[in-house]
């Protein structure tokens, strides 16, 4: 098996790296799709690390599909199972967890994304703990169809509370490590990882006025999220744009 790359991720938390090498297994059939991986007192003997961390890591591969646990134990995914990279740009939102832009099913090649610090829109700032013009992280999403058109845009206001909550959040200081393409996909693992417990709420609309279809004749949607903690306290805000003909929202719920 794969060892986790404590080098290029050596402040990422352990499920992180355990969940990393176990993909990469998985991506070079390591582990052939539909067997069965070792049991978690197996793996965390492996990783040297605790079984709760086995779970976290398998936890994640699960909400990504790449494995399935049933009661004889945790398989990997079946190889029809697999997306391709090609295949349209599909957003998924969990009831139990959401995914953030630019989560697992978005094609790397397609995606642009930055970071900035900036004030964020005078009505937000209240809901964000934030006094008036004072800016905070935020994160700018795009989803680029194969001949460049925007299929999706999103741009997501960090909390207050969130920057002092999560840690890896909190690293990405004004002036320090703001690249471009950064990797939020596990912001709401990292979120249950600081032991906050979230709840989000979604409203989907179409945008009033005009522009509400695209250039191309496709209906536009919109959904405002917001993403809160036990306290009620906002994360974050995110404001998504798609073209309907070209994305669809589906909602999952499980018992």
């Amino acid at each position: 098996m794969a060892e986790p790359d404590s080098e290029a991720a050596a402040d990422a938390p352990l499920y992180l790296r355990v969940a990393a090498a176990l993909r990469e297994d998985l991506a070079d059939r390591r582990i052939s799709p539909g067997s069965r991986l070792p049991s978690e007192r197996s793996l965390s003997q492996c990783y040297h690390v605790n079984r709760q961390t086995v779970r976290s890591a398998l936890q994640l591969l699960r909400d990504e599909r790449l494995v399935v646990t049933d009661r004889r134990g945790t398989f990997a995914a079946p190889a029809e199972a697999a997306r391709t990279g090609g295949e349209p740009f599909v957003p998924v939102l969990t009831a139990g967890r959401p995914t953030f832009p630019g989560g697992p099913r978005a094609a790397e090649a397609l995606v642009r994304a930055s970071l900035v610090w900036e004030p964020p829109p005078a009505p937000l700032a209240p809901r964000l703990l934030l006094a008036p013009g004072e800016p905070t992280l935020v994160h700018r999403h795009t989803v680029l169809g194969p001949r460049g058109a925007a299929l999706q845009r999103a741009v997501s206001w960090f909390s207050r509370p969130a920057l002092a909550e999560i840690p890896q959040l909190s690293r990405y200081r004004r002036g320090r490590d703001c690249r471009q393409q950064p990797d939020l996909r596990l912001l709401y693992h990292w979120m249950h990882q600081a032991g906050l417990r979230i709840t989000h709420r979604e409203s989907v609309g179409v945008p009033p006025g005009p522009t509400t279809t695209t250039a191309g004749g496709a209906a536009r949607l919109v959904v405002h999220r917001v993403v809160s903690d036990q306290h009620g306290h906002a994360l974050e805000i995110t404001d998504i744009d798609f073209s309907a003909r070209s994305a669809a929202w589906t909602y999952e719920f499980s018992a």
